[in-house]
């Protein structure tokens, strides 16, 4: 016997009302609308439920869905696509890219680090701060003009 089949269901984003119900955004929250939206896609993009090649709505259109302004749109796909999220090709619009090696191997492991935390307590502050004060201590990688 088998259980419900894992993987999700695909969104048809062209669809006005799966749109809105996938980008709706929590109006008097702290989180501004443009992150709001950048943050449902980036963790759809990683639970598969927005696949590779995804054709995002155009800016205007999802704006007008969702009683935002255009340029609220457009900062939340300006950041998708400097974060390697999506891609924009030109008049054709913006779609889902596949995650690369480094990212998928660097998800695995994040996983596994939070999955330590939880078995040791700690909570997703805890976790934030732990990162942070390591981060300060090694770098990454210099930060990008503008990141």
């Amino acid at each position: 016997m088998t259980g419900p089949d894992p993987r999700p269901l695909p969104l048809d984003l062209g669809d006005e009302e799966a749109a809105r119900g996938f980008f709706a955004v929590e109006q008097g929250s702290d989180v501004p609308p443009y992150s709001q939206l950048r943050r449902r896609v980036i963790d759809a993009r990683a639970r598969g439920t927005l696949a590779p090649g995804t054709r995002l709505p155009p800016v205007r259109r999802l704006a007008s869905w969702l009683d935002l302004a255009p340029n609220t749109v457009a900062k939340a796909y300006r950041e998708l696509e400097a974060a390697g999220v999506i891609e924009t090709r030109g008049r054709s619009g913006s779609f889902v890219r596949a995650a690369s090696d480094a990212e998928e191997r660097a998800l695995t492991l994040t996983r596994d680090y939070l999955a330590a935390l939880r078995d040791l307590g700690l909570t997703a502050r805890e976790g934030r701060s732990l990162l942070d004060r390591v981060l300060e201590e090694r770098p990454l990688a210099p930060e990008e003009e503008g990141a």
